[in-house]
């Protein structure tokens, strides 16, 4: 489908060469010279270490019939006189500009979710629920930055109606940044937590980084809010603001949560609904479009039809059947503090009559390490069995929790061969075994190996 012409390129970028005026069709924007894009526009990103200027031929090889271009860049010999080319400053930040009048242009409901856990959940449960009723489009993958949000925005088809935008970041104005190219009529904050504390100095500033979601939050906007996160209340008065959670002083209440092995259950002002995730978190994220949907005329019927159909992205809380009978949980996609003992908690109220929690080194959180580390033994309590380390920093788990509880196994290891030896023994019929650590662990490779039975 065609997304823009040339022509309409030319009101956005004046300074260009070649036959732009021709109203070429663009069909897709792409960076990646190295990717199939009939009838595209090409913008070279220029990295530490790289230059896509000088790919431009693939690019052209690739399809694309226009390009934008860094003006202090040589033009190539090879460049037939014809091909258009856009003159900016920056093309990432050209990029960012072309987002934004895609955006106007096409002009959908924006919804702009940001977190430090169950940002992509969350994304999830949006997208199935305004499914059910609008044309839809959502972040695909990790493409959450100041490159991949651009690029989602320009991904979108002429005919979208609601966008859902995952927004991340490590450092502050990153959010703020993206908040003001996507101009969300909704944005969500989902909670704070650990991540990013290396670089943000303490949840006060992760809270305020988060926080920057609001900066581009359109004037009759609304702000959706973890309720039960006292950092975000500052933002109440702020904003039109929904507060969500546990607690009864929110706006709105969940209530009522019951979690067994295929879903969660809960209700919300006194009605009923049921995800196919795990966890009283899973039962926040879910309220979140709940309440958002609401917002947008849909009944709760039609919520509850796309809330049915959600599905986990890979690696999070994934359950694996091995030969033996046992259950490997795959939740090894990344972790903090906050969203390990969430996921220790879901294994508690499952089904099995041994839990084994195999636990990795969470990364990026600096002087506070193991302080944070030291906190996941809060929750690391009967019907847990066991709990097996792999690294360095999550020792501190086993050191805590030796002081709290003898009565539960411990074993660190930092090797993933002796690990692994060691978790074959595991392997039996209704024992559950949960994997959970940052992504930089790689914890994946072991499940692979027990599972395949190698």
């Amino acid at each position: 489908m065609v997304k823009f012409t040339t022509n309409w390129l030319t009101t956005i970028f004046p300074n260009y060469k070649g036959k732009a005026l021709d109203s070429i069709n663009i069909y897709e924007v792409f960076t990646d010279s190295r990717k199939k894009a009939k009838f595209s526009l090409f913008v070279p990103i220029v990295g530490e270490n790289f230059d896509a200027h000088d790919y431009l031929k693939d690019a052209i090889n690739m399809g694309a019939v226009a390009s934008l271009w860094q003006k202090d860049k040589e033009i190539p010999r090879f460049l037939p006189t014809d091909f258009p080319l856009f003159f900016v400053e920056d093309t990432i930040v050209a990029m960012q500009q072309l987002a934004m009048a895609y955006r106007e242009h096409v002009d959908p409901k924006v919804i702009g979710i940001t977190g430090s856990n169950g940002k992509t959940t969350t994304k999830d449960f949006f997208a199935k629920v305004f499914e059910t009723t609008y044309k839809t489009e959502k972040t695909k993958g990790n493409f959450n930055n100041h490159i991949g949000l651009p690029l989602t925005i320009l991904s979108m088809e002429p005919n979208t109606e609601v966008l859902i935008l995952e927004m991340g970041m490590n450092h502050f104005g990153e959010i703020e940044t993206l908040s003001n190219i996507a101009k969300p009529d909704i944005a969500v904050i989902t909670n704070i937590g650990e991540s990013h504390i290396e670089y943000l100095g303490s949840r006060e500033g992760i809270a305020k980084a988060k926080s920057e979601i609001t900066s581009g939050l359109k004037e009759n906007g609304k702000l959706i809010i973890d309720g039960d996160e006292r950092l975000l209340q500052i933002l109440v008065n702020k904003y039109d603001t929904v507060r969500i959670g546990f607690n009864k002083e929110n706006d709105v209440v969940i209530e009522n949560v019951g979690v067994n092995n295929d879903g969660t259950v809960f209700t919300i002002e006194d009605q009923s609904f049921e995800v196919p995730l795990l966890g009283r978190h899973q039962a926040k994220n879910a309220a979140f479009a709940i309440i958002a949907a609401r917002f947008f005329g849909l009944d709760d019927n039609q919520i509850r039809d796309g809330l049915k159909n959600v599905e986990l992205t890979g690696m999070r809380f994934e359950k694996i059947e091995t030969k033996e009978g046992a259950i490997l949980i795959n939740d090894a996609y990344n972790a903090s503090a906050t969203s390990m003992k969430a996921s220790i908690e879901v294994v508690k109220e499952m089904n099995a009559n041994r839990k084994v929690l195999i636990l990795g080194d969470i990364l990026e959180l600096g002087e506070h390490s193991k302080s944070f580390h030291r906190s996941i033994a809060e929750v690391i309590t009967p019907p847990i069995h066991a709990v097996y380390t792999y690294g360095v920093e999550s020792e501190e788990i086993l050191k805590e929790l030796k002081k709290r509880d003898s009565t539960i196994q411990t074993f660190a290891f930092q090797s993933k061969e002796k690990l692994t030896k060691e978790l074959r023994k595991e392997l039996k019929a209704d024992t559950l075994l949960l994997f959970k650590a940052s992504r930089g662990m790689k914890l994946e490779s072991i499940i692979e190996q027990l599972s395949s039975g190698e």
